[in-house]
C-alpha cells in the first residue's frame, strides 16, 4: 500500500508539472503574465555599445519570439535601462518572450544644433540611418547567438520610443530608400513592429514587400513627431531643418490600403506624453503581439483611448 501511494503521489506531481507546463506555454503564455522567475544578462554587441537580455529561468521553450525595445531621447539622451524601460522588458520577459533593450549611438549629444529646426534636414537623415545601423548591428548580434539564447530568429519584433519609434519604423519600412540601402540588413527579417509617437520618412515605401504587422500609439496633438504627415517638430519650411515626415496615422492608412494587420491607438488630446505612456500598456501590446504576429491574424483596427496624467 506504501508503495501504491508513493506511486500515486509522484504521478499526480508529475501531471501537475505537465499541466502547469501546458498552460504557461500554450493557453497564455505570450499573453498573460505567467512567470515569475527572470534573469538578465548584458552584452556588448558593437564596440562600447551595450544590450540587456532577460528571459525566463530554467525556460523549457528554446524557440521563443524576440523584442528588441529602442529607447527614445531625441537621439541624444535616454538609456536602455532607465526605470520605465527595465519595468517593460521585466513584464514582456515574464509573459514569456526574449526581450533585449539596447543603446545606440547618441550622435546628436552635445550638438548645438540639437535634433530640433537648426539642425539640418540632411543631418536629420543622416541621425536616422545611424540608428538604424545600430539597430541591424544589435539584430545581427542577437541572431549569432540565438541558439544560446533560445528565441526565433523568424520571430522577431521592434519597439520604440519617441526618437526610437522613428528609428525602428524607419529601420523596417525605409530598407529601399537610397540612404537605408547600403545597411547591413543582410537576411534579417522582422516580422512586427510598435512604435510610442513615431514617424517615417516616407510612407510611399511602405509597401506589400516591407509592410509587417504594426502598432502605433501617438496622441494627435504631439507638437514634435506629428501624427499625421506634418514637418518635424513643426518647423516652418524656411528653416534648416524643415522635413515633412508621415506619422501614426499615415502609416495606418498606407497599411489599411495594403490590407495588413494594424492597429492605431490614438488620444485626441494626447501629446508627446505618447512616447512614454504605452510602456504602461503591456497587456495591449501582448494581445497584438500573440493575435497579428505569432497567430497570423490580420487584424485593423483604430483604438481611441484619453489618458489622465
Amino acid at each position: 500500500m506504501r508503495i501504491y501511494l508513493a506511486f500515486l503521489k509522484r504521478a499526480t506531481f508529475l501531471i501537475l508539472i505537465v499541466l502547469t507546463t501546458t498552460i504557461g506555454n500554450s493557453q497564455t503564455r505570450y499573453e498573460q503574465k505567467v512567470f515569475s522567475d527572470i534573469k538578465m544578462k548584458t552584452y556588448t554587441y558593437a564596440d562600447t555599445l551595450k544590450l540587456d537580455f532577460y528571459s525566463i529561468k530554467k525556460d523549457t521553450v528554446t524557440k521563443k519570439p524576440l523584442l528588441i525595445l529602442v529607447h527614445g531621447g531625441g537621439f541624444s539622451g535616454g538609456k536602455r535601462d532607465n526605470p520605465s524601460e527595465i519595468k517593460f522588458c521585466e513584464d514582456m520577459a515574464k509573459r514569456g518572450y526574449a526581450v533585449a533593450s539596447i543603446s545606440y549611438r547618441l550622435v546628436r549629444k552635445g550638438n548645438p544644433l540639437g535634433f530640433s529646426c537648426n539642425c539640418p534636414a540632411d543631418q536629420k537623415i543622416e541621425t536616422f540611418v545611424s540608428v538604424s545601423k545600430d539597430i541591424l548591428k544589435a539584430t545581427q548580434f542577437l541572431i549569432d547567438k540565438k541558439d544560446k539564447l533560445e528565441f526565433n530568429p523568424e520571430n522577431i519584433i521592434l519597439i520604440g520610443s519617441s526618437a526610437g519609434a522613428e528609428a525602428v519604423l524607419n529601420t523596417v519600412f525605409m530598407k529601399n530608400e537610397f540612404s537605408f540601402k547600403k545597411l547591413p540588413y543582410a537576411t534579417i527579417k522582422y516580422k512586427g513592429v510598435i512604435s510610442f509617437a513615431g514617424a517615417i520618412v516616407n510612407a510611399n515605401y511602405i509597401t506589400k514587400n516591407t509592410a509587417i504587422p504594426t502598432m502605433l500609439f501617438h496622441g494627435v496633438k504631439d507638437n514634435l513627431v506629428p501624427y499625421s504627415t506634418a514637418p518635424h517638430h513643426l518647423c516652418e519650411e524656411d528653416k534648416a531643418g524643415f522635413i515633412m515626415l508621415d506619422g501614426s496615422l499615415t502609416i495606418a492608412e498606407k497599411l489599411e490600403q495594403l490590407d495588413v494587420a494594424h492597429t492605431l491607438v490614438v488620444d485626441k488630446s494626447g501629446t508627446h506624453n505618447w512616447a512614454s505612456i504605452p510602456y504602461s500598456y503591456t497587456n495591449l501590446i501582448a494581445k497584438f503581439i500573440k493575435q497579428n504576429v505569432l497567430e497570423k491574424q490580420n487584424i485593423q483596427s483604430t483604438i481611441k483611448v484619453k489618458h489622465k496624467n
